[in-house]
């Protein structure tokens, strides 16, 4: 299965949004990183995404964005592809 790693808080719907969209495509176990227990993970994720806002979603090494990116994604058909490449990578 695709590696996934979700950088969340627990009262974000979009957080939940995208945890949803993620299991409904087959994802299994995602890793979340929850920045609200953990303040100096926030500061972790905006160095890496350069960004402020949750969810921040990565699938394998690649950064996907926030909930509107993975579901833009889902609606051109590029979401399985990326699962589908990363599942084949994390099995390897």
């Amino acid at each position: 299965m695709a590696n996934v790693v979700m950088y969340s808080s627990a009262f974000c719907p979009f957080c939940v949004m995208a945890e949803r969209l993620l299991l409904k495509k087959g994802v299994q176990n995602i890793h979340k990183i929850r920045v609200d227990l953990e303040p100096e993970l926030r500061l972790e994720m905006m160095e890496k995404t350069k960004r402020r806002t949750v969810p921040q979603i990565y699938i394998g090494e690649t950064h996907v964005g926030g909930f509107d990116e993975l579901a833009a994604l889902d609606r051109e058909g590029e979401l399985d592809l990326l699962l589908a490449a990363n599942q084949a990578t994390a099995s390897d």
